[in-house]
């Protein structure tokens, strides 16, 4: 099994077959509008601009799991990251990324790749993980997904070769991602 195998919606509804991404280097988000995380748009479309010619793609995956910070609907949510951060990169359907009802890609990568922990010189991560250990205490539990913009770097090959939490900015991820393409 690989990413290939999954198809997954549009913001719009279209279907859309992740084998259509094969020999693509892909970089994989759960995100959201209202987070302290969500500045972090703006270095994925950075990123998304400096590599895409390369064959870097940058798929983004709404999800509401996360103290209710995307409530939107698909056109309000592709329409704040356009305005506001001036989001190129394919916007999927919002969906849960954890638990029972989690989309299937995502208990795929989570799989593929488990939780290390949060990087704990970033800004917020004390403060993530000070909600979480009083707030959410299970979310902590296991690989599953922690926070909105997990992102997931996959390989030409549609392999998951690395996850990155929420704690590391997309900058960061920048000579990963070099190596990849």
């Amino acid at each position: 099994m690989s990413i290939y195998d999954f198809e997954v919606n549009t913001a719009r509804g279209k279907k859309v077959s992740l084998k259509d991404y094969e020999g693509k280097v892909i970089l994989i988000v759960n995100t959201a509008s209202k987070c302290g995380f969500t500045p972090q748009y703006e270095e994925l479309e950075a990123l998304y601009n400096q590599y895409k010619d390369q064959g870097l793609e940058i798929l983004g995956f709404p999800c509401n799991q996360f103290a209710e910070q995307e409530p939107g609907t698909a056109d309000e949510i592709t329409e704040f990251c356009k305005i506001n951060y001036g989001v190129t990169f394919t916007i999927f359907e919002k969906g849960d990324v954890r638990g029972d009802n989690a989309q299937p890609l995502f208990k795929y990568l989570t799989s593929q790749k488990g939780f290390k922990g949060f990087d704990m010189k970033h800004p917020i991560a004390k403060i993530l993980q000070d909600a979480l250990e009083k707030n959410f205490p299970d979310y902590l539990e296991g690989d599953s997904i922690k926070w909105n913009f997990t992102k997931f770097l996959i390989n030409r090959k549609g392999d998951v070769v690395e996850r990155y939490e929420p704690t590391t900015t997309p900058k960061e991820m920048a000579s990963a991602i070099e190596a990849l393409l």
